[in-house]
Order: structure tokens, then sequence, then C-alpha cells
């Protein structure tokens, strides 16, 4: 019996395949590698000692789907795959609803066929649009602003009808805060394409020396140092959340919902300290407007992932930085040097 893992060469992926296969589950990863690298499986391979099954594909395609099916006993499926820039999202729409839409309609039509009811989903708060107050629990009001987190709110709805349609499923759905960090080897980690859309990734290209400087959106918020709050939890600990959910749902019916976050908010300036800290390079930035669609703050109450799946973020600021710094240090420049080679090969 094996776990399905959607998009495991991606960055939450990539992490939580390493959760699963030191657990002892056997996995078998999908992934089209749009926005994701090959090099992220083989480093798992080397972290973790462990083989696996890699199909590149999509997941729109039944046919494939239904063939990897056939070919592996597939016991519970992770889905992480999905494109997922808000940025782009509002300046190619359709290609957000076609990936994010399709794809999961694909994938839980397969699943229904072959009788395969444990879904773990990659949600995002981002369904919880600009809230109306913190910390966020899973009752607030669910309204997401640009198209990404529409097909986010999009699928939780569907996964609810499905539910209310067939008892047998059993549906965890996470919704992430900010994952930032890696792995403590420094072997994967976050390799966004193109500029960063998130904050760690930019400043921690910062301080290694490709980008200038860090644009802080705003000072004149109603927060401890007027810059925007966020809850970022460090990936490691969000891939293990998915461990526990995973074993939640052998014995929960239904669809819950879950905050995975530290339910602490830290500010830009915080974040640029403590990077800085973490690295020994100076950060600099620059003060600029806010962003249309920013609020100040943003943060989760995540007592029901620690009520109910035994969960809860052990690392801090400091480990976040640390880990992240030791990433990018030894990788300036992501997965690519290898990833061509790898790709000439293949």
């Amino acid at each position: 019996m094996a776990i399905l893992v959607t998009g495991g060469a991606g960055y939450i992926g990539s992490h939580t395949c390493v959760e699963l296969l030191e657990a002892g589950h056997d996995i078998v990863v999908v992934d089209n590698l749009s926005n994701s690298h090959y090099e992220a499986l083989v480093r798992v391979a080397e972290i973790t000692g462990r083989t696996f099954p890699i199909h590149i594909m999509d997941l729109t395609d039944k046919q494939r789907l239904r063939s990897i099916f056939e070919e592996h006993s597939i016991e519970a499926v992770i889905h992480f795959a999905g494109v997922k820039a808000v940025g782009e999202s509002v300046q190619v729409p359709l290609k957000y609803y076609h990936q994010n839409m399709i794809s999961t309609i694909t994938l839980c039509e397969v699943m229904d066929e072959y009788r395969v009811y444990r879904l773990i989903f990659s949600s995002s708060a981002t369904v919880y649009g600009m809230p109306d107050e913190v910390p966020i629990t899973e009752h607030a009001p669910l309204s997401a602003i640009n198209p990404y987190g529409r097909t986010k709110l999009m699928i939780e709805q569907m996964l609810g009808d499905m539910v209310a349609a067939n008892s047998a499923w059993r549906i965890a759905v996470l919704r992430y805060f900010n994952p930032v960090g890696a792995h403590k080897s420094g072997r994967i980690g976050e390799d966004p394409e193109g500029l960063p859309n998130n904050l760690i990734p930019y400043i921690a290209q910062v301080a290694v020396g490709k980008l200038k400087e860090v644009s802080v959106y705003g000072d004149d918020y109603d927060t401890k140092d007027g810059t925007g709050v966020r809850d970022y939890i460090h990936v490691v600990d969000l891939a293990a959340g998915h461990l526990k959910a995973l074993h939640k749902l052998t014995e929960l019916q239904g669809l819950h919902c879950y905050n995975l976050g530290t339910g602490q908010g830290y500010s830009v300036l915080e974040m640029i300290a403590a990077y800085r800290q973490a690295s020994g390079r100076p950060i600099p930035y620059v003060i600029t407007g806010r962003r249309e669609g920013d609020c100040g703050e943003c943060y989760s109450d995540a007592g029901k992932a620690e009520r109910e799946l035994n969960w809860k973020a052990e690392r801090d600021i400091h480990d976040m930085c640390r880990d992240s710094w030791r990433w990018q240090s030894a990788n300036p420049d992501g997965y690519r040097n290898r990833a061509i080679a790898l790709a000439e090969r293949l």
C-alpha cells in the first residue's frame, strides 16, 4: 500500500515526502514539473535513503492516472499539485481555473473509480480573504479575493459536496498560512521561478546578493512597527501536519478543515531582522506604498489542529530563518545547475 503524492516535487510536497518516507510509508509521486524540479525528488531519496516511483505527468491526463492506480496499490492521496502565484492568477485566471479545478476533478473521479476515499487537500489561508478579526479560526467567513484563492475555495466546496453525496469519503482540508524555511540538511528548500512572490525567499535572495533590496509595502498599518504582520510556519512543521492528518483519517469520516500555522504573527521588519541575524548579511530595504488587497494582520488560531490532530508547530522564527539561509547559501541558484544535467539525461 502506498500514498499518492501529487505535486511531490514542489516545495511543500518534497518536504512532506521526506516526512512520509521517514515514518515508514511507501509513496508514489506524480508531478508535471511545471513549477518544480526533478532534482528535489533526487534529493528526497538521498535524504531518506529510500527510492520511490516517480511519474512525470499532468493530473488532467485521466488515462495515465488510471494506469498509476492500476500499477500501484494506492491507499490515500495527498494533493499538492496546482499553480499557486496570486499575482499571476490575476493576469491569467483561466490557467488557474483550468489547472487547479480540472486536475482536482480528474483526480477525485479516478479515486472514486478505484474506491480510494482518503484525501488530504492542500488549501490556503487565502480562502479567508480579508479577515474581519484575528486570530482566524476555521469558522471565519470565507471570501477569497483573487483567482488563486477562489480555486482553493471552489475545490473545498466541491469536496464538501462529494462528502454529502458519498459518506465513504474521508477528507482533511489543510489551510496553510505562510510556509518558510527548509529541511535541516539544506538539500531541499523553496526555489521560486523568477522573481520571488513571497517575503522570505525574496529576503534570502537579497542576503545572497541576487537582489538589491527588499521592498516593504507600507509602514503605516496599525501593527507593532507599522508593517504587515503574517503567520509564518516552518515547512517541516507543515509537512508533519500532513502526516498527522493522514493518521487521523483512519478514524474520521466526512470533511474536516484545519488551520496550519503557529498562531503568532511576525512583522515584515521582524522577519528582516531575524534573517539578518541568521545570515550575518546586511538586508537593505526600502519602504514603499501599500499594495492593494493587503491587510495589516493575518495569523491563525491553530487550536483545532492541536486538539484533533495532536499537531502543533514546534519551530520558531529563528529556526525558520536559519534553515532558509542554510538552503539558500548552499544553493544560490536553487536546483537549476543539477536540474539541467538531469534534464539532459531524461
